[in-house]
């Protein structure tokens, strides 16, 4: 009886893996956009952790001041990037039951 209480147990784990696949492959094109400097810089990443684009509105761009750009752009940046980390665990977590959900999530960061 044991032999097929092992086999059941591969066949949940075998499903749980093609969902966690899917789920996955959806997250590389689900689009988060995160802003900064009150919307000078925009970026969009995907949930999978891929920066697919940055805006920056030309007011952003003061050559005295580089360092300001480079300063938004980097928080747009991770923020997008955070975004797009919590839908995709979010996701994860919601497939998995119980505890196993939090340590994957955990795995990401």
């Amino acid at each position: 009886m044991s032999g097929m209480d092992f086999s059941k147990l591969a066949q949940q784990a075998a499903k749980m893996q093609e969902e966690l696949q899917r789920v996955q492959a959806e997250a590389a094109n689900e689009l988060v956009t995160s802003s900064a400097g009150g919307g000078l810089v925009k970026v969009t990443a995907t949930a999978g952790g891929e920066i697919r684009s940055v805006e920056i509105d030309p007011k952003a761009i003061d050559p005295d001041d580089p360092e300001l750009l480079g300063d938004l752009v980097t928080v747009a940046v991770n923020q997008a990037l955070r975004d797009g980390r919590s839908r995709l665990e979010a996701k994860m977590s919601s497939l998995v039951p119980g505890d196993l959900g939090g340590l994957l999530g955990g795995l990401g960061g």
